[in-house]
């Protein structure tokens, strides 16, 4: 495959990031002194395993010292204690893209069920990540759901997330499968449901200064939330996401609603470089200072090497790697474990990887076959869980 979506996928990063002017940046706050961390009784290693259904239906394995075991058991013996799903409105094309060998569609409400089902079963919670669109939102883009193209009135959207939002997790809670986070958005910087929207749509554009309609949507999904939860035995909490930590300040303080539980954020330092590695502690204890919320890193991933298993082009790895980190199991292991202690020493809740079960396999998307992530994942080309499963049985300090 040709580097359309390697050049896409940056090209669209840095637009974002261009576009947010430095004052509206985040500065981390000078530290006088590193203060010892205060303990906490519970840290979250979290894993994004939202494609290994897919995987697992596409012919790829998972194993433990040449042995194949289920995927979500590998990550629960290895540490994870939080496993973050996303659902997507009604993505078609997940089952379209096989064409006549098609047998299932993914990431939407049945693909949820089963995942959350299989995580749950090896004792993790569960993060439920709501897009509101049926493909991929972040920064570079928010498309809105389909079957809501023809809405035109604020009042109308606010009632559909609600409806739409009640319904899974009330449907999840009646089988025992209620979430015990859900994040309302994917890497909303500028809004939600605005690429390429309708005219008449009711605009959700932050960057264009529409926090109202923003608020709205989101006040309506936390509605949604907090009435399922009501009549549930799993205490819900409810998480907000942006992408790259310098843009928290500015969009938390424009946002203007407090229902919320926790500050979420995108933070791959090979991308986001705005805040280094060193500055992070100091990053998230002024997030939790400013805003009285708690904070956790929602994305997060780093190479073990340059190499790829298959043709599908790799995101990273043509950057130079973070001094001190060089591109092997060492280095991505070495970077792990210090950005977990500086979100501990911060005061932060937990790191989530994102995908590091997307090994290669015959499983397909937009743009290729197999994986463009395989360099980053947590096993190796043979399929073996490799070393960074190990950053999450390390004895941190601040951690009871």
């Amino acid at each position: 495959m040709k580097n359309y979506f390697n050049v896409f996928f940056l090209l669209a990063m840095m637009s974002f990031q261009a576009s947010c002017s430095e004052d509206e940046g985040t500065q981390p706050k000078e530290e006088e002194k590193v203060e010892e961390p205060t303990l906490l009784d519970k840290f979250y290693f979290g894993a994004d395993l939202s494609y290994v259904n897919q995987i697992l239906d596409q012919g790829g394995t998972f194993q433990v010292e040449g042995v194949t075991q289920d995927p979500y058991q590998i990550f629960a013996d290895k540490g994870t204690n939080l496993v973050r799903l996303r659902l997507w409105h009604n993505p078609v094309w997940t089952k379209e893209i096989y064409g006549e060998e098609a047998t299932a569609t993914y990431n939407d409400v049945a693909d949820v069920e089963r995942a959350i089902a299989a995580a749950k079963a090896q004792g993790m919670e569960v993060l439920l990540d709501f897009h509101y669109s049926d493909d991929w939102a972040d920064p570079a883009k928010q498309f809105i759901p389909a079957a809501w193209q023809e809405i035109t009135e604020i009042a109308v959207l606010g009632d559909s997330v609600y409806n739409y939002t009640y319904k899974v997790l009330n449907q999840l809670n009646e089988k025992g499968l209620m979430p015990e986070f859900v994040q309302l958005g994917n890497e909303t910087n500028c809004g939600m449901m605005y690429s390429e929207a309708p005219e008449a749509f009711p605009d959700c554009n932050v960057c264009n200064g529409d926090w109202s309609n923003m608020r709205t949507v989101l006040n309506r999904g936390i509605s949604a939330v907090n009435d399922v939860e009501a009549n549930s035995e799993v205490d819900t909490k409810v998480i907000l996401h942006v992408a790259d930590p310098k843009n928290i300040d500015w969009w938390f303080s424009n946002v203007g609603i407090s229902g919320y539980d926790i500050i979420g954020f995108s933070y791959y330092p090979l991308w986001h470089t705005t805040i280094s590695m060193e500055q992070l502690e100091a990053t998230v204890r002024g997030f939790k200072e400013d805003f009285g919320k708690e904070v956790m890193i929602l994305e997060t991933a780093y190479p073990w090497t340059t190499d790829g298993n298959d043709n599908y082009n790799n995101l990273f790895g043509g950057n130079d790697p973070i001094a001190g980190y060089p591109y092997t199991p060492d280095g991505q292991l070495a970077l792990l474990k210090a950005m977990t202690q500086s979100v501990i020493n911060g005061g932060g809740m937990g790191i989530i990887y994102w995908e590091p079960a997307w090994i290669s396999s015959d499983m397909k998307d937009q743009w290729g076959t197999g994986s463009s992530w395989e360099n980053n994942a947590f096993f190796d080309f043979d399929g073996n869980a490799n070393q960074a499963f190990e950053y999450m049985s390390v004895e941190y300090q601040g951690l009871e």
